[in-house]
Order: C-alpha cells, then structure tokens, then sequence
C-alpha cells in the first residue's frame, strides 16, 4: 500500500490499567498518532495480528497471557518494533524481555515525554531498517516535500541537502503541521530524551532549515516562531 503525508502510524497499545491507558492513548492522539488499545493478553495478540500496528506497546503483567508470551508470539511472523512497559524494574526481567526480541523497555512510572520520544526513536530506527520501508511516507506542506524512507527533502520540486538533524527536526515539524512543537518535545525527538546541551542548538538548526526552505529566512512563512512556547510548521 502506498502512502501519502495524511498517513499517521498506528500504535497498538496492549495495557490493562484503564487509567494508564487512557493516558497513553491521549498523549499519543495528541502528537498525531492513531491508538488501539487491548486490555487482555488474548485480545492483544489478536489486535496485533489484525491491525498489522507500526509498533506495540506492551505491558508486562496482562490478563489471560503474559506480555513475554505475547512478545514471542508477535516475533514469530513480525519484526514490529516492540516497547515493553512494566512495574518490573528487575534486569532479569529487562533482559528476558529484550531477549524475547522486545526492541525497548520503560519502567512503571514513566514520563509521556520520554515515551513519546522512544516511540519515535522506534519508528525513525524502523523505518531505516526497512521494517517500515514499505510505507514510502512523504510528507508535503507548502513547497516542502519530505520523502521519509529515501532521506530526500525538496523545496519546489528541487532536492535539499539536509544534515540527520535537520532532516528529523523537520520530520518532526511537519508530522505537526499547522500545530505547535513545544520546544522541548522536539529536544526529545531529535536529540534524545537524555540531551543537557545547550537549547540553543535547536534555535541554531531551525536558522538553517529557514536558509534551505524559506524564500525569505528573515521573514520565514512555513517555519514559524510561536513566542515563548516552540515552533510551528505552517502549510500555506
């Protein structure tokens, strides 16, 4: 199936604690992305079967089948990038999961923050790997084309040279598009939740995306500046 910029990725949340759940699924709804989520170890297997989801968070500790079980169930006839979430804090759980083919763990309790910014470190790895390769995602908003699986931007039809960086900070201002990037959202993303640098090296890098996209860097009409706050990718 060929997609195009309207495509969101669609996580598969296997989870049985409803208020947990609810919050995961608003925090990721909020950052574009559709959620689906299973409150069983049954039901969870056969959702990741049916949907076919980009990735799956899953719990440890379910009802009617374990999320280790579950784990080694998916990965005979998937490679879906998996981000196990526990209570469990043990590293012989850690490890029995990761060996298990669990791509990424978190600990009970976790910020949305830093899940937010594994899951898409997991897309972002998936899709360099070929694991999302089919998807041939472009994302498009004014002049700006971003073909995700062939690392390609261009501006008006003429290709861009963009370093990693700018290329995923642009990824992540366009997947918002028409809504605003929190300053420390795209911190996350891009550099990583464990990032202490200076933020101005984010400022430093939306200067030069503005001097490779914008008609007018001085007077930018696509990525714009919400004072105080973060930046906005305006599709005009």
């Amino acid at each position: 199936m060929t997609l195009t910029d309207h495509r969101r990725h669609r996580i598969l949340l296997i989870e049985d604690e409803p208020g947990l759940a609810d919050s995961v699924r608003y925090s990721l709804e909020a950052e574009g992305f559709d959620v689906d989520v299973a409150d069983t170890g049954v039901a969870g297997l056969e959702a990741a079967r049916r949907l076919e989801p980009d990735l799956v968070l899953l719990d440890l500790m379910l009802p009617e089948m374990s999320g280790l079980d579950i784990c080694r169930q998916i990965r005979t006839s998937s490679d879906v990038p998996i981000v196990m979430l526990t209570a469990k804090d043990s590293e012989a759980d850690k490890v029995t999961g990761l060996e298990l083919g669990a791509d990424d763990y978190m600990t009970k309790p976790f910020s949305m923050r830093e899940l937010i910014a594994r899951v898409r470190a997991q897309l972002r790895r998936a899709t360099r790997t070929g694991v999302l390769s089919e998807t041939n995602e472009v994302l498009r908003g004014g002049p700006v084309e971003l073909d995700i699986d062939a690392h390609v931007a261009r501006v008006s039809g003429e290709e861009v040279e963009l370093r990693p960086k700018e290329f995923e900070l642009l990824e992540s201002l366009m997947r918002r598009k028409n809504r605003l990037a929190a300053r420390h959202a795209l911190i996350d993303e891009v550099w990583g939740p464990s990032y202490f640098g200076d933020t101005k090296t984010l400022d430093v890098h939306i200067k030069r995306l503005r001097e490779k996209l914008e008609d007018d860097s001085s007077n930018p009409k696509h990525i714009v500046t919400v004072r105080g706050l973060g930046y906005k990718f305006v599709d005009e």
